[in-house]
């Protein structure tokens, strides 16, 4: 075959460093703006964002060419230099060193569509730890407590 197709979905979700709730509201939707512009720059394409102050839920369309975990290493550091020259309040904000990555049938991303769109909604109930670690388990992702917080 002469050419190359990809049908590749991803949950990607990764919180604050010590899940500090440094993500105000008022910002946020322009921080998933920026986040979908390194994404555009990466042949990739954020489909939905979600999120509360402590963490943040991307629905992304992966290039055939770009490894996850290499988009991920992209929108964090570039996304940590956006917030610290844009908000002179946040200068000691960070990210949590690590992330989940979930694959997502076609069929589902309406779904998750919806769920990314009532995060505030879904976090007076459960906490994002509570929520990650749920994830996990229904990934049959193994994990290790002593190492899942930074």
């Amino acid at each position: 075959m002469p050419q190359s197709f990809a049908s590749l979905h991803c949950h990607i979700i990764f919180g604050t460093k010590q899940r500090q709730p440094w993500l105000d509201a008022d910002w946020r939707p322009r921080l998933f703006d920026y986040i979908g512009g390194i994404m555009r720059r990466n042949k990739c394409s954020l489909i939905a964002a979600g999120g509360t102050a402590d963490h943040v839920h991307l629905l992304m369309s992966l290039s055939r060419e770009m490894a996850v975990a290499e988009i991920v290493r992209l929108i964090k550091s570039n996304s940590s230099n956006w917030i610290h020259d844009s908000f002179s309040a946040r200068r000691e904000f960070a990210w949590q060193g690590g992330y989940g990555a979930f694959a997502v049938s076609f069929s589902q991303i309406e779904s998750v569509k919806h769920y990314l769109a009532h995060q505030e909604e879904h976090h007076r109930k459960k906490t994002f730890q509570e929520e990650f670690i749920e994830f996990l388990q229904r990934h049959e992702i193994e994990y290790d407590l002593r190492y899942l917080w930074d």
